[in-house]
This record gives C-alpha cells, structure tokens and sequence, in this order.
C-alpha cells in the first residue's frame, strides 16, 4: 500500500485524569443493558404476587365504631373547653387491644386468642372520642360477629373497671360515716351523763361538728353513687352490607412487579460490577489506552446497512492511513469473531484499487467469501460495471448489414476444427481455446479472485499470502488462540472491540499481551452486533 507515512499516535486517552460526570443516562444504561435480567426478575415478583392473590383467600372486614364518653356525676352538665381531652384515647385504645377483651372475644367466638389479636384493629381518629374497631376473617358473617362483639367487649370491660372504682369508693365512704356515727354515738352518750354546763357546752359543740362531718360524707357518698359509669355507645355496628375486601388485591400484582423490578435494577448492577462490558468508546479508550479507528454502528433497520458499510469505509481509510506496502494486519479480538469487520474491510479496501489477500486459517474462508459478495453488492458506484456500452467503431453497421464493398463474407464450416480426421500425417491439431475468467470490464481474474471495484480480493491461507502486498489476516479469538497475535508481531494490529459484549477485563489482558509481544497495536474499532 503505498500511503502515507504512519505518524506518531499517543495511546493514551485524551480524558484520562479527568473527571467525568455522570449523568442520568449513565444510570439507565446499565438497567437497560441488563433488560432481560430486570425483566425476569420483575415477572419473578409478578407471578409471586398473582400466586398469592389465587392462593390465598381474600379476607373479609368488618368495622364497629364506639363513642367513648367521659364518667361524669351530672351528665346534663355543660362540657368544658377541654372536653376532648377529658379521655385519654391512648388509653381507652390499649385497653380496646388488651388482653380481657381479647380472651372475651375467644370464649364468645371461639379461636386462637394470638390469631384474634392479630385480626382486630382499633383505630383512634385524631382528635376525636371514637373507636374504630376493624377485624378480619375468612367470611363475611365471622368478620361482623367479631367486630361486634369486640366493641361490645369493650364496652363490658370499661364499665366493669367504672363499676369496681365506684364500689371502693362507696366502700371507703360506707366504713368513714360508720366510724363517724359512732364517734356521733359516744359524743351523745357522753353529753347525757355531763352534769357541768361548760363541759356539756363542749360535747354540744363536738358533736355539732361531728354532724357536720357525717352530713358531708352522706352528701359525698351521693354524689359518688349517683355517677353513670357507662362507658360509651356503639354509634355503628358491623353489617354484612358494610363489609369490604380487607385490602386491594390488584395492588399486590403492582407492588410485585414493581418490587421485582426494584430487585432486577440491583441485581443488574450487581452483575454489571462484576461483569463489566464494553459499553462506549470511552470505556474502549480507558480499557486499550489506544486511539480510536472508527466506531461501526448497527443498521437502523434490517436489510438497510449503509450506515454500517459507510463506517466500515472510514475504517478502512483510517488503517490506509496508517500502514504502507507490503502491509501485514490482523484483526485480533478477545472472544468475538471478526468476519464481518474483516470482510468489509477487505473490499473498502480493494474498491480503491488494492489488491487485498484475506488470510485466515481456522476454516472461515468461505464466510469470507460470502461476506465480501455481499458487500460488494452494496458499493454506492462499483467502477468494475460500466455504465455506458463501449460505442461500437464507425462503419461496423453497415459493413455487417449490407456487405456492399464486394468482399465475400466468409460463411462459417458446419465441421469444426477436429471434428473430422485428417489423413495428413503432417496435419496440425487444432485444440479449442480454454476460455480464462474475465470480469466484466475485461480484465483477466484467477477463479480463487473476487473482483471489487478496480482492485480483488483473494482469499486463503496465512501462508498463501505471503507475497501479496496487503494481507488481512482473520485472527482466531485471542483467549484461545495465539495466533493472531503472532501474526501481528510481524505486521500490525487493530484491536476490534464489540460493543455490550467485550468484558473490559479481556480487552486489557489482550492489549497487554500484543505489548508484551512487542506489537504496537494500530488503535481499536468499536462494532456493534446486534446483541446486548
């Protein structure tokens, strides 16, 4: 090849030290790299949650609400200021959830009293004296029962606490008035048998205030009475009408699938840190430390390849740039093959006129060749096709039609040549010409040659193209075979990486041992399949 000199090319990357920022996209790729993991994952959540509602029976709930009122002496009196604080619903609920209530409910209703815990609920609305008291059952009647007889429950226990507080109360009130009646009853015992006026002034005086006291204790002992212990009321009861399905069932499929989702993204990255893959031109730069040929980008569409062969022609002109003839260069990859990129290079390179050897010798020769005809089909202007007919010389018409210039025209012999025996023994053997594989604008091809534009491709052995000029040798992955790189110690490299596929410790280890090799890789191009 007869270009330009290679100049000094830095390997190193153009970023490195800088910071990068990472932005939205960058967080997305990785997800969207790992789609067929995060997907898995969510239909894993999916078909959990869509188990759980099939299999599991849908609770039914019931609710009951209480209006708790306050124990007072005079229930027509006025309500104070804080009248909603006159009961302390914190209270009230923990006794609503207590243990008497919960045994109550288990010897009415029958049950475990640890599942019956787990299936009441009492709500306390903020700032308010009620109780809502929710249970939930496999069927609609035991879901109403229960939560009718928990408020019912409460009820009980609260007024048999009121009633137990008022009994001591009379109880210390009763064995008080007894014991003041009794001082009443000595003190006028006493008073009856004084004889001295002002002694008897003074047991008058005694017992007046002994009275008194007796007086105030019998009113207190009214009032204490008179108390109505009722704790409350039930404002609404549980009905089958009322009941409801405790919870949205749909709302699991959603919280499934979101929640597979959730844990598909972690196991994405997870994987990702793991496994890192090539996923741009900057992680093809930071991994090689080489510069960058070319980056060939998939088809927007199936059958629609312009994009990509347009990519590989600038491939091609930056290799053209960078060797000379006799020019050896092998395509080394980690893991991938390079059969496409090869061949699409091989007749970028040959439609300018090369004549271009693919060698390869791990049995792709006839992919090659396939690859190269299909790609020769795609040139935007094949120059080996020519567009106008040759014109034909002046005169030729005439001469064939008329043959008016009175030389005889020569008919043809019905016997060819060699078709009869000739009985001269010094007759000479005339032998049918072998025809030679011509291409269209004439010029003469070897039948193991595919004519490309005004140069060929051929195509064989690593050993068969040692005397060809340019030499594209299909190097066999590096990871299991060390071929490619041998190749490239006696020429050059190009490090083809294959985006979302080439992990970033592969390409490392195999940059690392074309310079261990002594090979000055030419820089790196960037594919992409198809395949993430």
């Amino acid at each position: 090849m007869t270009d330009a000199t290679p100049g000094p090319w830095s390997t190193d990357s153009p970023s490195s030290g800088t910071p990068g920022t990472v932005t939205l996209t960058d967080l997305l790729r990785v997800p969207l790299h790992r789609l067929r993991l995060v997907v898995a994952v969510a239909m894993v959540g999916l078909l959990a949650a869509l188990g759980y509602v099939l299999l599991v029976p849908a609770a039914m709930s019931a609710s009951a609400v209480v209006a708790v009122r306050p124990v007072v002496t005079d229930a027509f009196t006025p309500s104070g200021a804080g009248a909603d604080r006159a009961v302390n619903m914190n209270v009230e609920s923990g006794i609503a959830t207590g243990t008497e209530v919960v045994q109550r409910l288990a010897s009415s209703a029958g049950g475990d009293p640890r599942d019956i815990r787990d299936a009441l609920e009492v709500e306390v609305p903020t700032g308010g004296q009620i109780l809502r008291f929710t249970y939930q059952a496999g069927d609609a009647q035991r879901a109403v029962q229960s939560a009718n007889m928990a408020a019912q429950a409460y009820l009980d226990v609260r007024r048999t606490m009121y009633e137990q507080q008022r009994a001591e109360m009379l109880r210390s009130y009763d064995a008080s008035i007894t014991k003041v009646v009794a001082q009443q009853t000595a003190l006028q015992k006493r008073a009856s048998t004084v004889k001295d006026t002002a002694a008897g002034d003074a047991v008058v005086a005694e017992l007046a205030g002994i009275n008194n006291q007796l007086t105030q204790l019998n009113a207190a002992r009214t009032e204490i009475a008179a108390v109505d212990v009722n704790p409350g009321w039930v404002t609404q009861t549980a009905e089958k009408a009322l009941v409801t399905s405790a919870g949205h069932r749909p709302l699991y499929l959603v919280a499934g699938l979101l929640g597979g989702a959730l844990i598909g993204v972690v196991l994405a990255y997870a994987w990702e840190s793991t496994d890192r893959r090539v996923r741009s031109v900057a992680d093809g730069r930071d991994a090689t430390g080489l510069p960058l040929l070319g980056t060939v980008r998939r088809p927007p569409l199936r059958g629609s390849p312009r994009a990509v062969d347009a990519d590989i022609r600038y491939v091609a002109m930056a290799v053209a740039e960078r060797v000379r003839q006799p020019a050896r260069v092998a395509l080394v990859t980690a893991r991938e093959d390079a059969t496409a990129l090869t061949a699409g290079l091989a007749v970028a390179l040959a439609a300018d006129g090369r004549e271009v050897f693919v060698a390869d010798d791990n049995g792709r020769v006839d992919r090659l060749r396939t690859a190269v005809l299909a790609d020769r089909g795609r040139l935007p202007v094949d120059p080996s096709r020519p567009l106008v007919p040759k014109p034909r010389p002046a005169g030729s018409t005439s001469t064939a039609a008329g043959g008016t210039d009175g030389t005889a025209t020569r008919r043809p012999s019905p016997h060819p040549p060699g078709a009869r025996p000739s009985t001269d023994p010094d007759a000479t053997l005339t032998l049918p010409r072998v025809a030679s594989a011509r291409t269209e604008n004439g010029r003469v091809t070897d039948p193991d040659e595919v004519a490309v534009g005004v140069g060929s491709v051929r195509f064989g052995t690593w050993r068969q193209g040692a005397d060809h000029g340019l030499v594209l040798f299909n190097a066999p992955p590096a990871e299991s075979d060390e071929r490619g790189v041998a190749v490239a110690r006696q020429g050059s490299a190009v490090v083809v990486v294959e985006r979302d596929r080439t992990r970033q410790s592969d390409l490392r280890r195999l940059v690392e041992r074309l310079r261990a090799a002594g090979v000055t890789p030419l820089g790196f191009v960037l594919t992409r399949n198809g395949r993430a």
